[in-house]
């Protein structure tokens, strides 16, 4: 369903989203606090900060298959963990049987664009294409409606955050995301377990990438130690 968003005056600059390393005392990063404060209008949240309950949400950003998204659906279902995927068109389009695992057990697939595209450095109708053709496509293949948007690149403008409300959707960012996307430099098991934990915070939303081998081999250690600290999640 489409929202009317006066557009006219809004700021066209691309920015690029990172949430930055200055924390507050619930190691929150204030990057993320930041941009829901500036951002909140436009339906777009990098943290789930409307309670300081200890929740994290694990979304992961499928650009293409590399084998180890089975793997991680598998732990999800044994730890009874749900997560957010968001998804390409290229991958929906390449991985039907994947995407259906994904609806079959209980997750939430998330837009990541038709194209990959820099969002800012399209026009109005380009944007609502970019977002429309993947939406469209999962209803007529999955029967399955989506409402969050990433944003490729994490590339963002106040127009195209305008443009992805306007086409029904919550953008969503993230609060944690380390260097795991590069699979001939994977990040060691330690250094990763070590990460993923010491950054929990309340509201938490976690960025990985499903073609990191590390990312499916520490993820049962890092659901358990993180429930262990009391954290519950979400999606």
């Amino acid at each position: 369903s489409e929202i009317r968003v006066s557009t006219d005056n809004l700021s066209k600059e691309k920015n690029g989203y990172g949430q930055g390393l200055d924390l507050d005392d619930q190691k929150r990063p204030l990057g993320a606090i930041n941009f829901n404060d500036k951002y909140g209008k436009f339906n777009a949240t990098a943290i789930a900060d409307s309670s300081k309950e200890k929740t994290i949400y694990l979304t992961f950003d499928q650009g293409y298959e590399n084998g180890y998204t089975t793997v991680i659906l598998d732990v999800l279902k044994e730890k009874n963990v749900k997560a957010i995927f968001f998804v390409l068109q290229d991958y929906a389009e390449k991985n039907p049987e994947l995407i259906e695992r994904m609806i079959d057990e209980g997750h939430v697939i998330g837009n990541h664009s038709k194209s990959h595209y820099s969002m800012p450095g399209l026009t109005g109708n380009e944007c609502k294409d970019e977002i429309d053709s993947l939406h469209q496509y999962m209803i007529d293949n999955y029967n399955y409606e989506m409402n969050m948007f990433r944003p490729p690149m994490g590339e963002y403008s106040e127009f195209s955050l305008a443009k992805t409300m306007e086409c029904g959707y919550q953008t969503v960012m993230w609060s944690y995301a380390y260097k795991d996307w590069e699979v001939d430099n994977q990040p060691l098991y330690e250094t990763a377990y070590e990460k993923l934990v010491n950054a929990a915070h309340p509201g938490a939303i976690y960025l990985l990438h499903s073609v990191s081998k590390t990312n499916a081999e520490v993820l049962p250690a890092v659901i358990d130690k993180l429930v262990s600290m009391g954290y519950t999640f979400k999606v």
